[in-house]
């Protein structure tokens, strides 16, 4: 069985906290390797390091610090089959999704090289007698990223580049779940030119969690996970005086208007519902049709899409539509979840809970489920089940509709279908989600965007990846400066006047 390791100082390191987590092949239900899950000791050895290297990373000049990211990004193009092919082989997505993580990330450390650009600060000549006003953005230090199972790719690239770029280190504490391309990441980096230390990959739970929320070094966190936790490492860190962004979970309502290409519509939701399994903080797990005809109309499109689901393991190639959840306990809650909702009486109109996979019986598979008339009091409607469900609500109106998602304690994604642009306008306009798509069931903005939810999707006041990470990850420092003609006797103890 194959031992993993943390990458500490340019190197693989052997865990010596005696603690280990299982790596299971979700497809088969067999553990084929062991993580170390680091203590306080292991995080601050790494920590430190990188205190050691940063202060020289970040004289770099923003240039050549982009000469690393553009590096970086020819290597994740070579390696991407590689890359692919661990992230399925632990998490269980399919090759073609496990390659949209790696280019989802991709597409954030391309942002990146647009560093000198971002980097730059203002400037105001004479803004006084003699004196000129400038600003420059400073990196922070020892930064650190808490990251999830379900993207291990993606999100710890949209973490990393960003705070790389700024001149900072940076420790990742990946998900223990599916730590191979992350260590794959970091090696990747250093081979791309940057310093050894800077990028640290430090495996772990709740103790190396609290281990960073804690160290006095660290200056910044990220995360993304489900909201209790999101809460937690939120109040922590910030009572820690520490600079800290938190995304938790989603319950992402699809309107679908009367006038909707009810085709168009169905093909949306079969993607946003059951791709990756459903374990996507945006997928879309609530369909909303507005009307009765509207949602029976919707119902007859989607069963027999549904049906003709292909769930299998990666290495069946193409010929599967997703594959199984990450781990048995996961599987076990969404079930959980199903049963939920045939005992507070929704009309399981696709019924998955006996799908079994010839050879591959002790995977962790969740045959595809569909909902119809769940009411917004049941367990499968208020809860994350990120799993392969989709529920319907039906709503009599539109207003209806609108404020089922207005409502919702989640406020992470959402979309309309609808030919009508008013109707369109009026929704992204008053919806109070933070991502909204039309005709688009997963609008997920692109790179040079953020990337954030409202309510409680979110906690902190800055987004992910776009202009706001290079705001999460630098200081804005402002440099008032005379530089007198000749020297005057005399001192002065008053604000200068800028006049």
């Amino acid at each position: 069985m194959q031992e993993l390791t943390h990458y500490i100082g340019g190197a693989h390191v052997k865990g010596t906290s005696g603690r280990f987590a299982d790596v299971y092949n979700p497809a088969t239900g067999d553990v084929q390797a062991r993580v170390p899950l680091a203590n306080a000791a292991e995080m601050d050895k790494a920590v430190q390091i990188a205190a050691k290297a940063q202060p020289a990373w970040a004289a770099v000049n923003p240039q050549r610090r982009a000469r690393v990211m553009m590096a970086f990004v020819g290597l994740l193009n070579r390696d991407m089959d590689k890359l692919a092919e661990a992230l399925s082989r632990e998490h269980g997505k399919t090759i073609p999704d496990a390659k949209g993580d790696v280019v989802r990330g991709l597409e954030v450390v391309e942002y990146c090289i647009g560093a000198p650009q971002l980097l730059k600060g203002e400037f105001t000549d004479s803004a006084g007698p003699g004196i000129d006003m400038y600003s420059m953005k400073q990196a922070l230090g020892v930064t650190a990223g808490i990251t999830p199972f379900n993207f291990p790719a993606m999100i710890p690239m949209w973490m990393f580049a960003p705070a790389i770029a700024c001149g900072n280190a940076f420790i990742l504490k990946p998900s223990e779940r599916d730590p191979s391309v992350p260590l794959m990441l970091a090696e990747l980096m250093e081979e791309a030119g940057l310093p050894k230390g800077i990028l640290q990959v430090v495996n772990g739970d709740k103790e190396a969690v609290d281990a960073i929320l804690d160290h006095d070094v660290i200056q910044s966190i990220g995360f993304v996970g489900s909201t209790p936790i999101a809460e937690y490492i939120y109040g922590r860190g910030c009572a820690n005086g520490k600079r800290v962004q938190c995304f938790g979970g989603a319950k992402n309502h699809m309107i679908i208007m009367p006038d909707a290409d009810m085709d168009q519509a169905a093909d949306a939701l079969i993607g946003a519902g059951y791709g990756a399994a459903g374990e996507r903080c945006m997928a879309i797990s609530v369909a909303v049709p507005v009307g009765e005809e509207t949602a029976d109309r919707l119902i007859e499109k989607l069963v027999p899409r549904i049906e003709k689901l292909k769930v299998g393991p990666y290495t069946s190639g193409n010929d599967v539509d997703y594959g199984p959840v990450v781990t048995a306990a996961a599987k076990a809650n969404i079930l959980k979840l199903i049963e939920s909702g045939v005992e507070q009486g929704a009309d399981l109109v696709v019924d998955g809970r006996d799908f079994k996979l010839q050879g591959y019986e002790d995977g962790f598979f969740v045959g595809p489920h569909l909902f119809d008339r769940v009411t917004k009091d049941m367990d499968i409607y208020t809860k994350e089940i990120f799993g392969p469900v989709l529920s319907v609500v039906r709503a009599q109106s539109y207003e209806e509709a609108l404020g089922l998602a207005m409502d919702h304690e989640y406020g992470n994604g959402t979309a309309i279908f609808t030919r009508d642009g008013d109707a369109a306008r009026d929704f992204a306009n008053r919806i109070n989600i933070g991502m909204v798509g039309v005709n688009v069931p997963i609008p997920v903005p692109l790179a040079y965007h953020t990337f954030g939810g409202w309510k409680k999707s979110m906690f902190g006041d800055l987004n992910q990846h776009g202009p706001d990470a290079f705001k999460f990850y630098t200081r804005t420092k402002t440099i008032t400066s005379r530089w007198p003609s000749g020297i005057k006797d005399g001192s002065a103890f008053s604000i200068p006047l800028m006049e």
